[in-house]
């Protein structure tokens, strides 16, 4: 059937995770199906990589104001060199930004989520990430980690990442390590990893991992675009080389979601950090973790129903 023709409920048949609107192959969705991730070669232009990677400058270098944006640093760096990309390692929550939300919008990205969405299509989380050169072994790495952990919305088949590379992603430079097949299991309890010296704010990892799982390092080159499940099993390395890794994605999910209640839960924890630091950043009261997600989702295409 063509998107129009979708109904409300997805009969996704002998396909659980994927819709049938005639963009990826059957052989596409089948790999899907087994593995949880799809990555698809040369999606974005260099033009449009550019246009975003000039915006991030701009960004670092405090010639944007974005409000609502997190802008994750490298504070000993700062010293050293000032304003610019070579202290920033993320931001986050760029819906406020118009030319890097255009990557939200771009038809060929969502031509492909409404595979796994429908035709009901909400932007809910943003991130450009710029992976800094690592010395310390850890500053830079996130812990093999499933994205449901931090979505208070559901149902988990009707959410995915866009995630694109901004350059070429290899094992020197810490590109993304998935677990093919995970996204098949529950959501894990998540926590802050024991590392010596210091852990990211917010970056959770899975509190008893399976060492012995096989792991495929997703080598990508510019442009290249891989969709996944958020219960996928993931995560990504240092940067080993000297220069940087820069990566743009965006969480969908089909309107036709829904906020949940994440008290009595393995989120719980998680509700509490964030609201804290959001009660600290803007001094609201009584702010709930849907609250947050509501504030951060922006219609892409179709109707708003829910979400």
């Amino acid at each position: 059937p063509t998107s129009a023709q979708v109904s409300t409920v997805p009969q996704r048949g002998r396909f659980r995770y994927t819709l049938d609107n005639g963009v990826i192959t059957t052989e596409q969705r089948q790999f899907y199906e087994d593995n949880g991730y799809l990555l698809i070669k040369k999606l974005i232009s260099d033009k449009d990589i550019e246009h975003f990677r000039k915006e991030f400058v701009r960004i670092c270098k405090k010639e944007v104001n974005l409000p609502g944006a997190m802008i994750m640093k490298n504070e000993s760096l700062r010293s050293q060199y000032g304003q610019s990309e070579k202290v920033v390692n993320k931001v986050q929550d760029f819906q406020e930004d118009k030319e890097l939300f255009r990557y939200c919008t771009l038809p060929e990205v969502l031509k492909y989520v409404e595979c796994f969405t429908g035709p009901n299509i909400m932007a809910m989380h943003t991130m450009l990430i710029n992976k800094l050169p690592d010395s310390d072994k850890q500053t830079f790495l996130h812990p093999m980690h499933q994205d449901l952990h931090y979505f208070p919305f559901r149902p988990a088949d009707c959410i995915v990442c866009s995630w694109t590379a901004m350059e070429r992603a290899d094992e020197d430079n810490g590109c993304l390590v998935v677990q093919p097949g995970t996204h098949k299991e529950p959501l894990k309890p998540h926590g802050y990893p024991e590392w010596e010296g210091k852990t990211n704010k917010l970056f959770h990892g899975l509190l008893d991992e399976d060492e012995k799982r096989p792991r495929v390092h997703l080598v990508m080159e510019k442009g290249d675009t891989v969709f996944f499940h958020p219960l996928l099993i993931h995560g990504s390395g240092i940067n080993k080389t000297s220069g940087f890794r820069k990566s743009i994605s965006c969480h969908f999910a089909s309107s036709e979601c829904y906020y949940i209640d994440v008290k009595n839960t393995t989120q719980e924890h998680l509700e509490k950090e964030m609201v804290e630091m959001v009660h600290k950043k803007y001094n609201t009261t009584s702010v709930e973790l849907r609250d947050i997600w509501n504030f951060r989702a922006r219609l892409v295409q179709g109707e708003r129903i829910n979400l």
